[in-house]
Order: structure tokens, then sequence, then C-alpha cells
């Protein structure tokens, strides 16, 4: 398969160098000196791996006509841009690891609904100031039909990020696994920008616990009033979201900070690797769009709100 992967961040660069290494076509689309530095270097991982791997370095999207897969890792606040770089590529399928939930949306009126499956990416790392991906969690990649069904075409991707040693599988519930994934992110996603730490430290606190844990119940209201069921069980077990136990749900957070203080103690979350760099982050996509679909299906959701208007400021204050 001819795969192009859209957005050179940690992720984007991670998926795209072991894809490559494995032997598959790959294109890897940056902008800049990011563009210059890998086009020059070669794509550098560190960390879970360590090698270097020359990709096609694309700078200029227009110059691509077809793929067979894309894969979206760009930040949200890039979407529009970024799809009107390649809207009027050919396509087999598509689909984003971004956080936040409105990405199938935007892809589905770009490429059509056919076109698009839905994924999560649960890898972690982040670039480092040489340029080089440092890989530090091998979570899964998940990928599935939207519709629920299964596909040889998802079978077909799955195994390809496999033969590349990344974790990897597919899914016949996939928007169960994104708003899972997105009812989790959120909440770490917010205590790491207000504490400025890696996230073990404020998982394994008491009260940082019991923020993330408020902001992860207020959340995860949405898909609940909407008819999708949480995912339960390894990675995440949020059966105490769907109970409404705070205090089983902070248990759970404690252990898995205590955990993380061994298995990634100086992962930081991408949101926090953005404000250490003082760039802006992904606020509107995430938490404003929590708040306004909170709204709109007349529910209260006032911790994500308090963290929404102190981020969103912070945010501007970074532009």
């Amino acid at each position: 398969m001819r795969f192009v992967v859209l957005g050179a961040g940690a992720l984007g660069t991670v998926i795209a160098a072991y894809l490559a290494r494995a032997g598959e076509d790959v294109a890897l689309i940056a902008r800049g000196a990011r563009a210059e530095q890998l086009a020059r270097d070669g794509v550098t991982i560190t960390g879970l791996g360590d090698f270097t791997v020359d990709i096609e370095i694309v700078e200029h999207p227009d110059t691509l006509a077809a793929a067979d897969v894309l894969i979206l890792a760009t930040k949200t606040y890039d979407t529009a841009a970024a799809i009107d770089a390649v809207r009027h590529m050919k396509l087999g399928s598509v689909f984003s690891i971004q956080n936040g939930v409105m990405k199938n949306a935007q892809l589905a009126e770009a490429f059509g609904q056919d076109t698009v499956l839905g994924a999560i990416g649960m890898l972690g790392g982040a670039v480092e100031a040489s340029g080089a991906a440092n890989f530090m969690m091998d979570n899964p990649i998940i990928v599935g039909e939207l519709s629920g069904a299964s596909s040889a075409r998802v079978d077909a991707i799955v195994k390809a990020l496999q033969d590349a040693k990344l974790s990897a599988a597919a899914s016949n519930a996939i928007l169960t696994e994104e708003w899972t994934k997105f009812v989790g992110w959120l909440g770490l996603s917010g205590l790491a920008v207000l504490t400025r730490q890696e996230s073990w430290k404020f998982m394994a606190d008491e009260d940082g616990a019991r923020m993330v844990a408020r902001i992860m119940q207020e959340t995860a209201q949405l898909p609940q009033h909407m008819g999708i069921p949480l995912k339960t069980g390894p990675l995440f077990t949020f059966d105490a979201i769907s109970s409404k136990d705070q205090d089983a749900l902070v248990a759970f957070l404690r252990r898995r900070g205590e955990a993380q203080s061994t298995t990634a103690p100086n992962f930081r979350q991408s949101m926090l690797q953005d404000v250490d760099k003082g760039k802006q982050f992904e606020v509107e996509e995430t938490f404003g769009y929590v708040v306004r679909k909170a709204e709109e299906l007349g529910l209260s959701v006032p911790t994500v709100e308090t963290c929404y208007r102190i981020l969103a400021g912070l945010n501007r204050m970074l532009q």
C-alpha cells in the first residue's frame, strides 16, 4: 500500500518511520524547517526504537495525486488547512489519530463518508530538540469502520502496522474507542497543563487524581447521552465513570500514576509539550467542544468549563 502521513510531529513521525523501515511505500508531509531537517538528515527515532530511516519528505502536498491510506496526524487546530492541502488527492482510505472527536466529520466532508475510517493513536512521544522523535509509550493504534462492520481494508492496514512492529488492532466499535480515549485524554491533558507536571505525578496525587476524575466523569455524560458506551477493561477501566463512583476512579488513577512513574516517568501530555514550547495548544477543539456540546445537550460540565476558561485564556496569551 501507498501510505501518506500528514503531520511530522512525534506520532506522525513515529508511524511513518516504522512503516518505512518495514519496507512500506511512505510519504511524510512536513513543513518549513522541519521538512528541510528530515529531508537532509533522515528520520530518527529514539526511545523504544533507535534507528534512522530515509523517507520521502513532501513539503508541497499538491505534488501528491493519490494514496491507498492517508493518515492525518496534525494538531486539531491545523485540521482545516491540512485537509485543504490534500483535498485533491484520490484516496482509498483516510483516518485521523488526532485528539478529540470532531475529526471523522471533517474528513467525511472533504473525502466522502465511505472513505473515512475511525481511529485512535494511543502511542506517546515527543519531538526532541535534535529533531528526533522520542517514542515513549507503545500503546496501540486502533482502526475500524465507522459502521462497526469488519472489512478487508481495516485488516490490511492493521497488518501493515503490526508488521512494522507497531502495536495495532482492529475494532468493530471504533466510536466507543474514540470516545473512551477522548474522555481519558481530556482529564489528563487538563491537569497536565494546569500543573505543568509529568503525567504520573498528578495522577498519583489524591487531589490531582480527583480533578482528573471529575473532568472524565463530566465528559463521559456526552457519549452516554448519545448512546455510545465507553470501553471497560485494559487499557482503560472506566466502569467507575459509568457508575459515577468517583472514589473508585480516583483510586484507579492513582494506581495507574504509580505504575507510570516506573514505565514512563518522563512522559508529558502532548498539550503540555506545546505549552512547554510556548506554542498554542488544542483547547477549542477539545475542552471547548465539550462545553459547547454539553450546552446543546442540556448537560452540566462545571469542572470542564472552569478548565476551559483558564486554558482558553492561556492559549490566547501564547498566540
